[in-house]
């Protein structure tokens, strides 16, 4: 990584990460970057850190991040990631686990809210100034390098492509974080065998956008990659600041996660159901007609003469308008990863002239097993093996997986390495397959399937894809482990709700969870979409829940993804309830 770092960043560039302060983009320089990031290694160094020591990264999206990774990386020291949205026990359980000899955090809140923890190592804060700065670590760096100018290079030479580069801790959706090792070889490999392979758009000088988190292996991997590019990368804080960020971008490529696009189309309709009219009835129409026309297009299905004439009105009257009103107008594709996207969703951007590729890997393989590609993208699929990595299927379906990208292990935890590294393959526990022009499919969640009463199968992680086509739905679990059939508990997008059945906005979402016309609107958009499931997979009754699941609240891990045992224990009274009630 030493080397693909000096190399992104050997050619001088006047803006290499831009990012807001106040209503203006600071631009950094590659030989800003590079000199603050080799600061940072000598002064981690001149603290007394050996060359694999692991130091904690807990911090949103900003400069400094990307700075003190880097120096990390070039001390020849471990980058250990943490979610500042993670639960301070988990926050401990990390830091003590992964042996961290420093940590880096945003503010001073963010350094107090650690302070309970005990035996905690030196902690450097951005926004802070004096001792215990990432300013005064800085500066103690650059008088280090003055007294020896050959520190940086001594401990970048020190650096093997097998040594560790990243501990990155998994969710946690079952238990305790895992360490997973991720070594300079893995994370190297995957860069550039990835952005050589699908991310064609990165060109030199061209502008694109960040808003997941650094802390998720998913864009980690991809802030490298840019570097790599020499694109012109800007960091957008929060999610909330997204779309004035995307109007001032105008990117030509994003990454991100089916949720940013649900909400993309789901805040679309909500404008036009508050602009009401015949707006209210248009928008919605068109977005409809639009996925109809391009499922079929894309599929090579006949159009019928209506479909077709219908998507022209739609697309002359409201769907060419999208691209341009979020900021996308120079967009040639995103590239979504993390969780399944549903085909309607992909199929709804499609009709305004959205391109979504898709990709697929875990943490575990850095995190890059397949991704589609502009020239040759298949929706449905989440694209064919990025060269050099081979994958096969176990008996029961399940995606084995061997390349350079795999992880070293899981830190200090022999067993569940030997378990996910048995003879050889890393086992990924999705369930798969491969079409025949070598597309893979991921169709399940190996360790998340149920089974119902009946003795079917059901794969949560499917139906509840097919619930959020619904504009009406912000959130959906699936349950129904040997029960009759699967039920739902639904978290509304409570703005649309009460547009649709007129009720005044002051109205509390807790008292709206309990009425009668909220439930049985909400069941029968679960029931509409879907009805095209097999039988046995159809949700028959729903729970409409009083507040958004949230990280918070202990019910998402960090990446959003849904801690399902935690809510069913949350939930277990009115479920039982649920089931009495239609027995």
């Amino acid at each position: 990584m030493p080397a693909l770092i000096r190399n992104a960043l050997s050619q001088p560039r006047s803006s290499v990460l831009l990012e807001r302060r106040g209503d203006e983009w600071h631009a950094s320089s590659s030989e800003e970057l590079l000199e603050r990031a080799q600061n940072v290694a000598a002064g981690l160094r001149d603290l007394g850190l050996r060359p694999g020591d692991r130091v904690a990264l807990i911090s949103p999206d900003r400069v400094d991040w990307i700075v003190s990774d880097i120096g990390i990386l070039l001390g020849a020291l471990v980058v250990v990631p943490i979610f500042p949205t993670q639960a301070l026990d988990q926050m401990q359980f990390i830091i003590a686990n992964s042996e961290a000899k420093a940590i880096f955090v945003d503010t001073a809140a963010a350094a107090r809210r650690l302070a309970s923890i005990p035996d905690l190592p030196p902690l450097f804060t951005f926004e802070a100034a004096g001792e215990g700065s990432l300013g005064q670590l800085a500066q103690r760096g650059e008088q280090a390098r003055r007294r020896d100018p050959q520190i940086a290079s001594r401990d970048e030479q020190r650096v093997s492509p097998d040594d560790l580069a990243v501990l990155m801790y998994t969710s946690g959706t079952t238990g305790r974080p895992k360490g997973v090792m991720l070594t300079h070889r893995n994370l190297t490999f995957t860069i550039e065998s990835s952005f050589d392979y699908a991310f064609a758009a990165a060109e030199p000088g061209v502008p694109v956008i960040s808003v997941l988190p650094f802390s998720h292996i998913y864009e980690h991997m991809v802030m490298y990659g840019y570097l790599r590019a020499g694109v012109r990368y800007y960091i957008c804080h929060h999610a909330d600041e997204l779309l004035a960020d995307l109007r001032s971008v105008r990117p030509v490529l994003m990454t991100a996660v089916p949720r940013i696009f649900e909400r993309v189309i789901a805040g679309i309709a909500a404008n036009a159901m508050r602009t009401g009219g015949l707006h209210a009835k248009l928008v919605p129409w068109a977005l409809r007609v639009g996925r109809d026309y391009m499922l079929r297009k894309t599929q090579n299905r006949r159009t019928s003469l209506a479909l077709r004439l219908q998507y022209q009105l739609a697309h002359t009257l409201v769907l060419k308008k999208i691209r341009p009103a979020l900021g996308l107008d120079r967009l040639k594709f995103f590239v979504s990863g993390s969780a399944p996207l549903h085909l309607d969703i992909a199929m709804t951007l499609l009709a305004a002239g959205i391109v979504v590729i898709e990709g697929y890997g875990p943490t575990e393989c850095s995190p890059v097993i397949a991704v589609n590609r502009l020239s040759d993208n298949r929706y449905g699929t989440v694209g064919k093996p990025m060269p050099g990595v081979t994958v096969r299927f176990a008996d029961d379906g399940e995606i084995l997986v061997q390349g350079a990208n795999v992880m070293r292990g899981y830190y200090k935890n022999d067993e569940e390495t030997s378990a996910a590294l048995a003879g050889g393959w890393y086992h990924t526990g999705d369930i798969g397959a491969l079409d025949a022009d070598g597309y893979v499919r991921v169709t399940d969640r190996k360790r998340e399937l149920f089974k119902t009463s009946g003795g079917k199968f059901v794969s949560p992680a499917r139906v509840e894809s097919a619930i959020k086509r619904s504009v009406f739905v912000n959130q959906a679990m699936v349950v129904g482990e040997s029960r009759p059939h699967p039920a739902a508990l639904i978290s509304p997008n409570w703005d649309l709700v009460r547009e649709e059945l007129g009720i005044e906005p002051s109205a509390q979402n807790a008292d709206l969870s309990s009425r009668n016309d909220v439930h049985d609107f909400i069941a029968s958009e679960v029931r509409r979409n879907t009805r095209d499931l097999a039988q046995f997979e159809q949700v028959r009754r729903v729970i409409v829940l009083p507040h958004e699941l949230s990280v918070e609240g202990g019910e998402l891990s960090p990446t959003l993804k849904l801690k399902r045992r935690i809510v069913e224990q949350q939930f277990a009274s009115q479920i039982a309830k649920l089931y009495e009630a239609h027995a």
